[in-house]
């Protein structure tokens, strides 16, 4: 990220303590990796946090497990710290700069990108941990937002990935989409995604990245995860089945002077269809149906890029 593309970002404040990854750097499996098996028969259950360098929730809360020696009941548990070398950049006076070293880790989830020529930090980390990916039943991939926003879970295009982040209830929505123009979300690649598929991954937007009570919320959302598959003794967590809707537009800035005409937060619902949302340049950007979600909107959006995702909500 570019110190012009910074200055166009606001200051949050970072109200997290930095986390001090190094006791598990090394891992026991892979850097960054830990994993650890019952001798009771169970699913492979992942938690992947730290896809974002400066997203440093994740990154806390897996530390806070390993400290505490958590360790399955049954089955298998992995978790994954998963871009060590963009978080080692972090720095909470300018805490958007570590994102990632040299490209968004999140988009390069497809096979003919990892088994192409093209080379980064980023793809080199995704090829070392695409092996152990595939041995995965279960994957929880740990993220927060830059901009305040209801907390939610994405599904991608998996209803059983859908139907599972329901029952789990916490985040209390979940949305299905389908992914990014930019490439492919881990819980995009085939490993999950292709038809036919057992495997499952959810992705959890827990809150603002600094915020204390995101960090609140993607502990509530893996406990009930590790709750509800067993790795957890006790019996599932009981949240009420969390709503589900699904996007019907994606909105790209396709102008640098996108912008909304109002202030609108994620999780927002705007009643009527047709409502005006946001001028770019000179096409109106409207709601394309009543009760209109608005899934993580941007206030500043560059051309090129996702300003908001406008969802409808599925009946149960």
């Amino acid at each position: 990220m570019t110190g012009g593309a910074r200055a166009f970002l606001p200051h949050f404040p970072v109200e997290l303590p930095v986390p001090d990854l190094r006791p598990w750097a090394s891992g026991n499996l892979l850097p960054g990796v830990w994993s650890f098996s019952s001798d009771r028969p169970g699913p492979h259950v992942a938690l992947v946090g730290l896809i974002h360098g400066n997203e440093i929730a994740g990154g806390i809360l897996l530390a806070r497990w390993l400290e505490q020696g958590l360790r399955p009941a049954r089955g298998r548990l992995t978790l994954i710290l998963a871009n060590l070398a963009a978080f080692a950049r972090f720095d909470p006076a300018d805490p958007t700069l570590s994102r990632f070293v040299d490209e968004d880790l999140n988009r390069v989830w497809c096979d003919k990108v990892l088994d192409g020529p093209r080379d980064s930090a980023e793809l080199r980390r995704a090829r070392q941990l695409r092996p152990l990916l595939a041995e995965v039943d279960i994957l929880l991939d740990l993220h927060s937002m830059l901009w305040p926003s209801d907390p939610l879970m994405l599904a991608g295009g998996s209803l059983r990935a859908r139907q599972l982040g329901q029952k789990l209830g916490v985040p209390p929505l979940v949305v299905s989409d389908q992914g990014h123009s930019t490439g492919r979300r881990l819980i995009d690649h085939a490993t999950f995604s292709a038809e036919g598929s057992h495997r499952t991954a959810l992705l959890v937007e827990a809150g603002q990245h600094w915020e204390a009570a995101t960090l609140a919320t993607l502990e509530a959302c893996a406990t009930a995860l590790l709750r509800e598959t067993g790795l957890l003794p006790g019996g599932a967590v009981e949240h009420p089945r969390a709503r589900a809707a699904e996007v019907t537009r994606t909105v790209i800035a396709g102008t640098h002077s996108f912008g909304f005409v109002q202030t609108f937060r994620g999780g927002s619902v705007i009643p009527e269809r047709n409502t005006l949302l946001a001028l770019d340049g000179e096409t109106e950007i409207r709601t394309p149906h009543d009760d209109c979600l608005l899934v993580m909107p941007s206030p500043r959006t560059m051309r090129g890029h996702t300003a908001v995702r406008l969802a409808r909500f599925l009946e149960d």
